[in-house]
């Protein structure tokens, strides 16, 4: 007797495709030749995503070890692309910024990473990338909603 192999959840296939997508940002970072890792280009991008955030934050935003992004930061300071500045609410924090001479290196690192996805999503119609878009924010809210309210228990 046959049996119906199990269905690909949808955590396995975001999981899965994440992994996958990561591996060829990874690929077109490290021989684009901008003298990044691939973690330090995904710091820059954090940190351009989100501007002024404590160390701790980001390392939380990015799902690293704190150590792990101050050695990322450490790199990206020393070639003048980031900035840590004392938190004025809590001197033991340190704020992360971008420096001003980051924008042409953050353009090539969004350059690379867009162009990636643009081969991942190739036969995607317009409206099926931002109905996907859409879609992930909700789940990711809706995940986001669930840990917020697991906290207040």
């Amino acid at each position: 007797m046959l049996t119906k192999p199990p269905e690909e959840t949808i955590g396995l296939l975001l999981v899965d495709a994440a992994r996958l997508l990561r591996i060829q940002i990874d690929r077109a970072l490290d021989g684009a030749g901008l003298g990044l890792t691939a973690g330090e280009a995904r710091t820059l991008a954090y940190v351009s995503l989100y501007p002024a955030s404590r160390q701790i934050a980001l390392a939380a935003q990015m799902n690293v070890e704190p150590m792990t992004l101050v050695t990322f930061l450490d790199r990206l300071e020393g070639r003048g692309l980031v900035t840590r500045e004392p938190d004025p609410t809590d001197r033991r924090a340190k704020i992360v910024q971008l420096a001003p001479d980051a924008q042409p290196t953050l353009k090539q690192v969004l350059g690379i990473t867009r162009k990636v996805q643009e081969g991942a999503l190739q036969d995607f119609a317009p409206e099926e990338v931002e109905r996907l878009r859409t879609l992930l924010k909700r789940m990711r809210s809706n995940i986001a909603g669930s840990e917020l309210g697991r906290g207040q228990e």
